[in-house]
């Protein structure tokens, strides 16, 4: 009952999360279809998806400043814009087009996220409890919906156009029930007051480290499954909807552990989990193998990244915390496109197996960042 508590008493933002969530599984389940519809080898596509990280940047400057324009709307008309911008890569038929609009997905995207993460950690303070993991959980289930909807779709030979316009009226039947009142909070008299820059900085890296190693099983599973293995359409699916649906039991099981564990202590431990995860799924020799590398790994990294931003919520005044939270997330969710091109260079150069093994070497860096938040006190 902790999950479905905490899904109720953020169930605005939690709706916010479903959207993003279906987009972003139904793109990585169609990202062999992409990659071929634009002629782009490993590498060349790995790098065009590095667009979605300039959009991304843009919301450091815009969100703070649109969230607090908006207030109430913000949520919702940040959902808008997502579900509009994910009608533009279908119809992508050249590299340069489709890196452009990579660009204005990411920037609606990024938009979406900071503002539907600075709601939950304002319910946080409001309610005095984690929602963070339940919250990403509902994420990890769109997802999932997302990525085998998009495999059966196209397995039934639908365009891509076709596939994301579905998507893009479900989540803008959803929007009406976004929108959430957002406490107002007075201005800051002390203006010597500094940012914490520190704090970010390492929340910030534990949630950029836990998304790259999501990302890159999120867009390479697939191509991983079908290309290295011999996978049909429908099977390479699978991978990234694996990911999803253990991203979304480790999420709503780290709800519960995180209301009675140090938050360090369990990024530690999920830490291990992932990297076992990815070494698994490196050495797979059948699919069935790889599914349960993909879902080892999503097991474990599922609840790194929300305690992540749930920390810097926690952990800065409240007059910074949208500010703080968007800096936290530029750096985080950047690894959702920095991971893609680095798999990308790394598989073209020597195999996706190679890549899916660099992966575990990635979140080893993680163990450093807990002992210097653990000085801070986290």
């Amino acid at each position: 009952m902790s999950v479905l508590n905490a899904i109720s008493l953020s169930r605005a933002p939690a709706l916010a999360f479903l959207a993003v969530g279906l987009f972003w599984g139904s793109f990585a389940a169609m990202a062999p279809q992409i990659k071929a519809q634009i002629g782009a080898e490993d590498a060349l596509f790995g790098l065009l998806l590095l667009g979605t990280s300039f959009g991304l940047l843009s919301t450091m400057i815009l969100a703070p400043a649109f969230d607090k324009w908006q207030g109430n709307r913000a949520m919702p008309l940040a959902a808008c814009g997502l579900a509009l911008a994910f009608l533009l890569p279908g119809w992508a038929t050249t590299p340069l087009v489709f890196f452009l609009l990579m660009v204005v997905a990411g920037l609606a995207s990024g938009l979406c996220d900071v503002i539907m993460n600075a709601r939950v950690s304002e319910l946080e303070a409001r309610h005095a409890r984690p929602l963070m993991n339940a919250n990403h959980g509902v994420f990890s289930v769109g997802y999932t919906i997302g990525a085998l909807y998009t495999g059966l779709m196209r397995e039934a030979s639908f365009a891509p156009p076709a596939i994301f316009a579905v998507m893009t009226v479900l989540v803008l039947v959803l929007v009406p029930r976004m929108k959430m009142q957002v406490a107002e909070l007075t201005e800051e008299t002390d203006v010597t007051a500094r940012f914490p820059y520190g704090v970010v900085l390492l929340c910030g890296g534990v949630v950029l480290l836990a998304f790259m190693a999501e990302a890159a099983v999120e867009s390479w599973s697939a191509l991983h499954v079908e290309r290295t293995l011999g996978g049909r359409a429908a099977e390479g699916a699978l991978g990234p909807a694996t990911l999803g649906l253990t991203m979304a039991v480790g999420r709503f099981a780290g709800q519960a552990v995180s209301e009675r564990f140090r938050d360090t202590t369990v990024i530690f431990w999920a830490a291990c989990l992932s990297i076992a995860g990815a070494l698994i799924a490196a050495v797979a020799p059948t699919p069935a193998v790889a599914y349960l590398g993909f879902g080892t790994l999503g097991l474990g990294v599922s609840v790194i990244g929300p305690l992540g931003l749930a920390l810097v919520g926690r952990l800065v005044r409240p007059q910074v915390r949208t500010l703080a939270i968007s800096r936290t997330a530029v750096i985080g969710f950047s690894g959702f496109f920095l991971a893609p091109a680095a798999m990308g260079i790394i598989s073209q150069g020597y195999g996706l197996r190679m890549a899916f093994a660099a992966v575990a070497v990635l979140v080893l860096a993680l163990f450093p960042l807990l002992i210097l938040l653990k000085r801070r006190g986290a």
